[in-house]
């Protein structure tokens, strides 16, 4: 049968129900958001003279779920539009609205007698077919389900989203015994297509995946710094990227999560183990305190550490297990940290701290790594059917770069296998047989597939048919063209790809000149371009160090053929015979939005965060980026209609000015970064995929590049308007002195310099305005101390 969601419902509107209402609304699925009747009024209440028939007393709570997701940060809207989406009622006297629905979602409190009883009146209410499931972190499915109709048996099963939903990638489905396979194949598929989700199948176990796996891992080290008498500051010094972990760690990550949320889950698992397995499950008393003194983490505003003023300006402070005092935040360094901070991969530092024997911190590695390894590898068969999606769950659920069969075959199988047998560890059996049938690595490739093992066999890796993996193209196909920075690759099809590669994919001559070669080879021999990567981020902007070594050394000769060059090559993208396709993610900053602009479309992550900042560390965009944000906005407007220039100017202006950044793909297009051709895409692994099928789409429809217009400007009065609205921000002390000189170059180029208002100008010109103005400000001593503050802090100076 041919399955669509286009209506869903969410029985709870918690922290976590309210999530996946947003998650679905910012996906453009309509939702009904439900939860319990209040018992009483408020006193606000009663003095509104409502009763406890009146709607908006018996809607309250629900009300409140769906209010608490504009104050929520990380927002969980992309953007605050969404809201309309999400309609709000009650489970007394809405539930009649569930028949009008296509997938019901249970969020109600982790209680099974509670969420029996909210299941019997969804069947009483739901139409035949309909999908039901439950986002519970470890009650049994199959238990939930056991009261439910034959039908509803078949349209059930587990839908287990990671807090928080917009942001986290994995989404663990779990059927049960009864679960229909066309239903779990359909929110499977719909999990990866529509939702963005990397999707894993867990069996009904305790937890399943990777809450089972991610908290025994926490625990273990918890112990083992309680054992080796580390302290907080030093474990999360070393437990981050030095072994392919995120930033915030151990006890970083517990603060975020919440100790109250880790301990119930931890509970879940020790109610129903045994042995020596519950005994790594029971929380130590010291967490227990915390939990009880409400130390819970970042919403308490405490936990294992503690931000506190002092008159050095803020501190932060770790809490030590044993006074239960907070004390000053220590970090762990020893010959083994330094070595593998030197390495580029996570698999080599990784590798180099394991291999550090009789160093604290390499030794401190070794016990917290060993355990995990082995109870996956205990787990595999129970919890999932094969390594892959252990590995997926840890990756997507947990943020690690290596999930745990990754980090063996980093470390070497055979070789720790060895090393864990003399420490006395027992092995699964079938971890033994895997190494006396030869076979050396959980993972292997092989002509551009991967293979698992698995029953004494590689079996091939299946991927979505959307996935676009460039690492394993380029061992398949023969790159077209490469240097430092960037490398043409066949997506196939007709289309290339031009994939940045240099440091941070920032723009230096090596990038730009790729760009042109791409152009070349793309007009010649090509259907189309995309241009995109798949690095932390799409592109920081440009070489920020080179050019600030040049202004040092007063080459501005050198620095103005740079830009010259960068604006020609954005001009050669704008204007390629071919279309040109941006796919941009992530951080879009700069040099990297500037890329974009001139694109025939653009096809962004729903993750994008796209700005002009150059005015943060004291210029204006260089590469043809105001003229091709102001050209946006114009084509955004209706067609034929009169229009304010001055108004389009001024957002334009103010856009730049404030160096204003998108915080999703959506709101990129609300700043008018993206318009009417531009598209987003949800699940980033598909990114390359769809923009491919834009470039399909444009040449088969018979593109043509664009032709060379006029551009109205708004001159000399545009230009006086402009800087009056920044006199006032300086004057306001909204803006520093540096602050206005910056916003006056930028309102003469978006002015158009010295001309008419009305008066229509040539592209060339205004590249000339800009590559001016950009000069003008990188030989000042503040511009330059804004560069260098951003190169060694990460962050803009305000001078």
């Amino acid at each position: 049968m041919s399955r669509k969601i286009r209506r869903a419902a969410v029985l709870g509107s918690g922290v976590m129900g309210a999530g996946i209402a947003a998650h679905l609304a910012n996906v453009g699925i309509p939702v009904l958001m439900l939860d319990i009747v209040p018992k009483e009024l408020t006193e606000k209440e009663k003095k509104q003279g409502l009763t406890m028939e009146d709607k908006q007393v018996r809607n309250r709570v629900a009300a409140s779920g769906k209010e608490g997701l504009k104050k929520q940060k990380p927002a969980p809207l992309t953007s605050k539009e969404n809201m309309h989406l999400i309609d709000i009622g009650n489970m007394t006297d809405d539930m009649d609205k569930l028949s009008e629905v296509d997938w019901i979602i249970e969020v109600v409190v982790e209680n099974l007698e509670i969420k029996k009883s909210v299941y019997k009146e969804v069947d009483k209410h739901r139409k035949q077919g309909t999908i039901v499931s439950s986002n519970t972190s470890g009650i049994s499915i199959e238990a939930m389900s056991e009261d439910c109709s034959e039908d509803m048996k078949k349209h059930f099963l587990g839908t287990h989203f990671f807090n928080p939903p917009r942001y986290l990638k994995l989404l663990e489905v779990i059927p049960t015994e009864a679960t229909d396979e066309e239903v779990l194949a359909f929110m499977k598929k719909f999990g990866e297509d529509t939702l963005g989700k990397g999707v894993v199948e867990a069996k009904d176990t305790p937890n399943f995946i990777a809450n089972r796996i991610g908290t025994y891992g926490l625990l273990v080290t918890v112990r083992e710094m309680l054992g080796q008498n580390l302290s907080v500051g030093e474990v999360d010094s070393i437990t981050g990227p030095l072994i392919g972990r995120p930033k915030s760690a151990t006890f970083r990550t517990l603060d975020v999560v919440g100790l109250d949320t880790f301990i119930h889950v931890s509970n879940n698992v020790h109610a129903q183990v045994q042995g020596q397995e519950k005994e790594v499950f029971e929380v130590p008393g010291f967490m227990k305190q915390m939990n009880e003194k409400g130390w819970i983490g970042a919403k308490a505003g405490q936990g294992f550490f503690k931000k506190e003023k002092s008159e050095k300006g803020s501190e932060i402070l770790q809490l030590n297990p044993e006074t239960m005092e907070y004390e000053k935040r220590a970090k762990l360094k020893t010959k083994a940290t330094e070595i593998a901070g030197q390495e580029k991969g996570p698999k080599q530092k990784l590798a180099a701290m394991v291999k550090a024997k009789g160093d604290q911190a390499g030794d401190f590695i070794w016990s917290i790594i060993k355990p995990v390894l082995v109870y996956s590898a205990e787990l595999t068969g129970e919890i999932a059917d094969d390594i892959v999606s252990i590995d997926e769950a840890m990756r997507w659920g947990f943020g690690w770069e290596l999930g745990p069969f990754e980090m063996w075959d980093a470390i070497g199988v055979r070789t720790s296998v060895e090393r864990m047998k003399e420490e006395g560890e027992n092995l699964p059996e079938w971890l033994e047989q895997m190494l006396e049938g030869g076979y050396e690595s959980f993972y292997k490739k092989e002509n551009g597939n991967v293979y698992f093992y698995q029953d004494g066999a590689y079996h091939q890796q299946t991927f979505n048919n959307k996935e676009i993996n460039l690492k394993l193209l380029k061992e398949t196909k023969e790159v077209l063209h490469k240097n430092a920075g960037a490398s043409l690759i066949d997506l196939g099809d007709g289309v290339a790809g031009l994939e940045f590669h240099s440091r941070s994919n920032a723009i230096g001559m090596d990038v730009i000149q790729m760009i042109n070669k791409a152009v070349d080879i793309v007009d010649e021999d090509f259907e189309g371009l995309v241009i995109g990567n798949q690095g932390k981020n799409f592109c920081v902007g440009a070489n920020l160090g080179m050019m600030l070594m040049e202004a040092q050394d007063q080459n501005f000769f050198e620095i103005e053929m740079v830009i010259r060059q960068f604006q020609q090559a954005m001009m050669r993208i704008k204007y390629s015979d071919k279309p040109v396709v941006a796919a941009p993610f992530g951080m879009t900053l700069g040099g990297g939005a500037e890329v974009c602009l001139p694109a025939a479309a653009i096809q962004a992550s729903s993750e994008t965060y796209m700005g002009l900042v150059e005015p943060g560390v004291g210029l204006i965009p260089g590469g043809g980026g105001n003229k091709e944000l102001y050209i946006k906005h114009l084509n955004n407007l209706p067609q034929g209609i009169d229009f304010d220039l001055q108004k389009i100017s001024n957002s334009v202006f103010e856009k730049i000015a404030t160096a204003k950044t998108s915080t999703s793909g959506e709101e990129a297009r609300e700043n008018g970064f993206l318009d009417r051709m531009d598209a987003i895409s949800f699940n980033q692994d598909h990114l390359l995929h769809d923009a491919k099928q834009k470039v399909l789409g444009l040449a088969g429809s018979g593109y043509q590049a664009p032709k060379r217009m006029p551009i109205p400007v708004t001159g000399e009065t545009g230009y006086a308007t402009m800087l009056l609205g920044a006199k006032q921000m300086h004057l306001s002390g909204y803006a520093s002195e540096h602050d206005l000189k910056i916003a006056e170059k930028l309102a003469f180029v978006l002015a158009g310099g010295r001309v008419k208002e009305g008066s229509k100008v040539d592209e060339d010109y205004l590249l000339d305005l800009e590559r001016e103005a950009f000069l003008s400000l990188i030989g000042e001593a503040k511009t330059q101390q804004r560069m260098q503050h951003m190169l060694q802090k990460g962050k803009p100076l305000r001078n």
